[in-house]
């Protein structure tokens, strides 16, 4: 529901709200991680059939981004995320009750349609409700929810998985959302474009609604600083999401750690990297930004860069105190880019189709990313092993890097018309 003047407090409850739906958001998506082991045994399936339970989340979760990016920019944010929150959690729970491979599969598929309705309009709505100069900082503390939500996901899931079984970990993690159903709903928004001057006048889209949409998609496609930076976003999303679906099994395989200890000290050290370097992002993006124009590109393009040898060693590394601090440094470094990559897209965005903007953003990052490198690094690793088939991962890491740099070229120019 839009309101007149909206208060600081209400705005940093509303900012609470949003964040407090974003860890359930991330705890029922990676919980299925944290007990691949466990069904992997329980069902007798194969690495490239059991990595197809996580792209099957990121296939749905991609296909529905575009209608939920429409709707986004012409109806309620609000009841959009709040309709996501319950389609979400009532999936992870209903995953509960999964005899067998296929409807567990179908618990999955749903989980991410529930999932990219409230991940399209999520990051604009939090942005209306800040001023520009703060994006970065804010849209920081909205993402930690990536890597705390993770690490409770992993950490829950090992846990209740090793103590009461696979089923019971989707069951009782996927509950909660349930109450925040309504508190979302009802929440009040700002005007969009927030402090901006929301569609631009002089330059209307043409044409019936289904020209608009046309239009707007066209659009983004010629933004040259989005496409660049929405295929280092897809790289990086290539990396993170085979590595957070498969270490805690290959905790399992190569250190031979059982599911609960593996995933304890996975989460601990996905937490405490996540958030430091998630908030060290934005903070350091904001400062750079105010000294350059390419500020939120470079604080990525040099994390994905430093962070990728890192990488290497924490696969590489013979013992586990040596893999877990390698885990940690690569962790930190991935996670600067966090705030930075999703502000540079509201930047260099229209107002008028940000949740637009999102969704085709949503879309190619996943197709080109964590839709298929679950399925691809477990049919590597059917092949030649998990350990060998990881090692892409870094690979993926330091095209991200360089794609970063690549956009610095273009963003200070479409920034400003963005902005005229």
């Amino acid at each position: 529901m839009t309101a007149g003047p909206i208060s600081l407090t209400y705005r940093r409850y509303a900012l609470g709200l949003l964040l407090a739906v974003n860890l359930l958001n991330y705890i029922d998506r990676q919980v299925l991680f944290a007990v691949f082991p466990l069904i992997k045994t329980d069902l007798h399936l194969t690495d490239t059939a059991l990595g197809f339970l996580g792209s099957a989340f990121m296939f749905s979760y991609l296909l529905f981004a575009p209608l939920f990016g429409w709707l986004g920019d012409h109806w309620s944010r609000t009841r959009l995320a709040a309709g996501g929150l319950v389609v979400w959690s009532l999936a992870t729970a209903l995953a509960g009750f999964a005899p067998g491979y296929r409807t567990l599969l179908a618990a999955r598929a749903t989980v991410g349609v529930g999932e990219a309705s409230f991940g399209t309009v999520s990051p604009g709505l939090i942005a209306d409700f800040f001023p520009k100069e703060r994006r970065g900082q804010i849209l920081a503390w909205f993402y930690v929810a990536i890597p705390v939500g993770s690490a409770l996901g992993y950490l829950l899931g090992g846990v209740l998985g090793q103590h009461y079984g696979w089923h019971a970990a989707f069951l009782l993690v996927g509950v909660p959302g349930l109450l925040l159903a309504v508190p979302l709903a009802l929440l009040r928004t700002p005007p969009r474009g927030g402090d901006e001057v929301a569609p631009h006048p002089a330059n209307p889209l043409p044409g019936g609604e289904g020209q608009k949409a046309s239009a707007g998609y066209a659009a983004l496609l010629r933004n040259r600083s989005f496409v660049c930076n929405t295929l280092a976003m897809a790289a990086m999303t290539f990396a993170i999401g085979g590595l957070a679906q498969w270490i805690p099994s290959f905790l399992n395989r190569v250190h031979a750690l059982d599911v609960a200890r593996g995933n304890t000290l996975f989460g601990a050290t996905t937490v405490l990297a996540g958030i430091l370097g998630t908030l060290a992002g934005g903070w350091l993006g904001d400062r750079w930004q105010k000294k350059s124009g390419q500020g939120y590109l470079l604080v990525s393009g040099w994390g994905f860069l430093i962070g990728t040898p890192f990488a290497v060693w924490a696969i590489l590394a013979p013992g586990l105190t040596a893999c877990m601090t390698a885990i940690f440094i690569a962790e930190f470094f991935l996670f600067l880019n966090t705030g930075p990559l999703n502000t540079v897209i509201l930047n260099v965005t229209d107002p008028a189709v940000r949740a637009m903007a999102f969704a085709v953003n949503i879309f190619f990052i996943h197709a080109l990313g964590d839709a298929v490198s679950p399925s691809i690094l477990g049919w590597l690793s059917d092949q030649w092993g998990l350990r060998s088939a990881l090692l892409i991962t870094p690979l993926a890491m330091a095209l991200a890097g360089l794609l970063c740099f690549i956009c610095g070229r273009f963003v200070v120019q479409d920034m400003a018309q963005a902005e005229g």
